[in-house]
Order: structure tokens, then sequence, then C-alpha cells
């Protein structure tokens, strides 16, 4: 995207245009679909994990850019804020010890990258919300220079016609009354809090559905044993705050069409799908345009040629809608394929904590496709979706539904339902026993001790507290805590509380 697209404005012919296109992607989509185009073969898999930059004193550093010379390496990108950068590893097969390596690959590439930032006078550190973020971080000022970013500010801002505002109300601390944040926005800028490790799962088109599925029916489950973002500018909020922060500082909808039950960009969805397709025609059908910008290529015209096409508009518009499992069609190599974006996760606290909630995912979507009844087909869409909100806000305290068992906590759930299913979808992937048991292990070591980041980092702020800290000091000391356990690699089952 060129710097001049800052600039543009987009007209009702520019509009309609794109429109027809993301229709012609469309069409040449479905008869992909219907001619088996695809790559086929093993499963692959990926991540990307996002990262917050601090200085000594352990708040935002508005860095990245000297930060990423100083690394110099492709596969570390900027994020929206200055604060923030983005490590993407490569894709891999879900099978064998390549989770093994990963793991080894992703450490040292850490390691690389905070030497780097060492150098430039920072750190980083894997959190799903930065505690020491303030309001001022979040000036429009400390955007990433990217025309992306720019433009995407400027058109979400334009569409709402007002500014953005985060309401969120929190869980109270032992013995506190509840927090409530509200505050104003006037810019994206606040989604910059949000830090996340993405996982990708490539899958064939036949397939695609009934993981898409599991992956939906995982997704309260899979945030309530990995929560890791309970405090946002001060406030002790949910579990995983950064599911109702980035909902709400992308929202282009003014409270009038809230209420109308206008659906958001960023989504969970409203039904069980049959098809990848019906991913993508949705946000064709549902979503007015935000990028509107055309390239030349007709799809159409490209398929028939026998190369496939890049769909690049339906691609952009696709980027434009945060589904917390995103439908992502990509060519690689002239050929192409699907993946699952998952995004329900934060980031951190450890590498190996990331590992296992990785491994954790792919095996229990896994499993979940391989059983003899899907799960969603005697669970309702709206009860997976509520199962979301409420393992994001209580943590291992919330209460889940799930067929057969009712309600029941999300520790009890993986103990006894999801992790048996976890290690039966890892072996039926090829995942080596070593990895297997490494990365599970974690997961059930977890849930009996019903610790994850996020309830760690409430309790060392409650200790903190207690011994006479403010708020501000007592979030720097346990977030200076937080990155001495990270560095350790130790699971966070396993961290002490001072």
């Amino acid at each position: 995207m060129g710097e001049s697209a800052i600039d543009t404005v987009y007209t009702k012919r520019d509009l309609q245009r794109y429109r027809e296109k993301t229709q012609r992607c469309l069409d040449a989509l479905a008869r992909m679909l219907a001619g088996g185009s695809f790559a086929l073969g093993p499963e692959q898999m990926g991540l990307e994990l996002e990262l917050n930059l601090v200085d000594e004193n352990l708040d935002p550093a508005m860095a990245n850019q000297t930060v990423l010379e100083h690394i110099d390496d492709p596969a570390f990108q900027t994020e929206l804020g200055q604060h923030n950068i983005e490590i993407n590893v490569a894709p891999r097969p879900l099978a064998a010890d390549e989770s093994l390596e990963l793991e080894r690959e992703l450490r040292a590439g850490l390691n690389t990258a905070n030497d780097a930032a060492r150098s430039a006078g920072v750190g980083l550190v894997m959190i799903g919300i930065l505690p020491t973020l303030r309001p001022d971080h979040f000036d429009e000022r400390w955007m990433s220079p990217k025309s992306r970013y720019a433009l995407l500010n400027r058109q979400i801002l334009a569409t709402r016609t007002e500014d953005l505002e985060l309401d969120i109300e929190g869980v109270p601390l032992a013995g506190e009354k509840p927090e409530r944040l509200l505050r104003a926005a006037d810019s994206i800028l606040p989604e910059s809090g949000c830090t996340s490790a993405q996982l990708h799962l490539q899958v064939g088109p036949g397939e695609f559905a009934a993981h898409w599925n599991a992956a939906q029916a995982l997704a309260g489950a899979q945030v309530a044993v990995a929560a890791n973002s309970p405090f946002l500018l001060g406030h002790a909020l949910w579990h995983e705050t950064r599911i109702p922060l980035f909902e709400q500082a992308t929202d282009t909808r003014s409270p009038e069409l809230c209420n109308q039950g206008v659906r958001p960009r960023v989504w969970f969805g409203e039904r069980w799908i049959t098809s990848v397709f019906d991913l993508f025609e949705e946000n064709v059908r549902y979503f007015s345009p935000l990028l509107p910008l055309i390239q030349d290529e007709d799809p159409l015209a490209v398929l028939a040629a026998g190369v496939a096409p890049s769909l690049s508009e339906l691609r952009l518009h696709n980027s434009t809608i945060w589904r917390w499992n995103r439908p992502v069609y990509d060519v690689r190599d002239g050929v192409p394929h699907l993946r699952i974006e998952n995004r329900v996760l934060p980031a951190g606290p450890t590498v190996i904590d990331v590992l296992a909630n990785a491994a954790f995912y792919f095996g229990a979507m896994r499993g979940l496709v391989e059983a003899e009844v899907p799960v969603w087909s005697q669970m309702s869409f709206r009860a997976a979706q509520e199962n979301l909100y409420v393992g994001a806000r209580l943590g291992m305290d919330a209460l889940l539904h799930w067929p057969e068992i009712g309600w029941v906590r999300p520790d009890e759930l993986v103990l006894g339902t999801l992790l048996p299913l976890a290690h039966d979808g890892l072996r039926s992937c090829g995942m080596s026993d070593a990895a297997r048991e490494r990365y599970l292990a974690v997961i059930e070591k977890r849930c009996a001790a019903r610790r994850t980041g996020a309830s760690w980092q409430r309790a060392t702020v409650q200790k903190l507290a207690d011994r006479g800290a403010d708020r501000p000091t007592a979030l720097a000391g346990m977030l200076r805590g937080y990155v001495e356990q990270m560095h350790s690699n130790l699971p966070v089952h396993e961290w002490p509380l001072p």
C-alpha cells in the first residue's frame, strides 16, 4: 500500500467498483473450491507472536523502528503501536519433532531480538496487555509510520463518525470492589494494547469447516486456561481484557447501531459452517469496505488461464474483519491454500507456555474433528460464543457449558474431556510422544494448579498492594517480577508469588 493511499478520498464509484471486484473474487473462489485447486497433504502450522517494548522503568518504549534496525531480520515486523513488534515463525508440518524445533527457533529468535533491543536501550515483554500503559501512550503520534495503519485509522473513525469508547466492567480483586474503565479514544491506538499469539493451521477445503467449527467450540476453554491480560490503564478488568479491548478499539458502529444488533468487525460469528466459502461470503455481504483499493488482476481470467489468482481485494477486505478464528486464503509458490488463523490467545507468559497453548489448541481441535459425534451438532453456536466471553472475563473461575456435561469449570473440562482429546489429536497428527507429552503436561499442571498468567498477575499486584504499594507501583513491581520469570522459561504455574 503506497503512501499516497493515505490521502485518497474514496468516491461512491470507488466503493461500487470494489464491491464488484470482491464479488468476482468470490466467484473465482467458488470455482476453485469446486475444482479441487487447493494444496492438500499434511497440515502445516504457523505462529505470529506480538511483543511489547519497554524502557528501563518498564514503561512502553516507542522505539520499534530503531529496534527493528538493530534486529535486522525480516521475520520481525512493525505492529500498530510504536511500542510493538511482531515475529513470524516459518510454517512447518504439525508432526514429529517439528514443534520442538519451533520452540528452539522461537527462543533463539527472541533471545537475539532481546539482545538487539537492549543495544537500543529497551527490552522485550511477552504479555497480553502491558500493565504500565497510560492514556498518553494511546496518542495518535505513537502510531507506527505505516500507510495501512494511518488509512485504517482514518476509515474506522470516518465510518463511526465519533470517538471510540472503551467501557469495560472489571472482575474485582479479592476483597475489593469492581473497577470500571470508561474513556473515549480519538484513534484506534488502544488496539495496540492487545498483544497476541496467533496460531495458523493450513487445512484442505474439505476439512476446513469441521476444523473451524471445532476451533469455535474450543475458544472459551482456550482463553480461560491461557488468560494473561488482567490490567489496562491501571484498572483490574477481565482476566483476558484483550477480548473486549480489541472489540471496542476497532468498533465502527455508533452506540445506536450496536443497540440495533449491527455486526461488529471483531466478530465471533453467528453460525456453524459447512464450507469456508460461508465465511468469505458473510464478510462480503455484511461488512462495508474500509480499504477499497483495487488491483488490475481479473481473478476469473487468471483462473481460466490455469494460474492461481491472488484475490487481492477479497483478502484485503478479509483483513479488516477480525474474526476470532479468521479464514485465510493465500498463495505460496503458485499453489493456493487455506488456513485458520486463531486470534484468541494472548502473548506469553513464556515460550513454553505459548507452545503448550498451541499444542493444546491443535490437538483438541483435531480430536474434536475426529470425534464420532461432532460437538457442534450437540452445542448451540450461542453457547460457544458465551463460553468465549465468560472464559475471557473470569478465567479459571468461569463456568462453561459443554454437551453431555452441562456447566463446568474450565480446568475440569480440560482435565476430564479436552486434554485426552488433545493427546489423541496430536497422535493422529503424527506429533512425537516427546513433544506431545512435553507441552500437554504444561496444560495439565496449569489446570491442576489453577494458575494462569492473569491469575499470577492479579495475585502479585494484590500482595504488593497489601504491603502498602499504590496501584502504579504495584503494577510496575509485578511487571518487573514477570519479566524475570519470563526469561526463566519456567511455565507460569511454577512461578512463585512475591
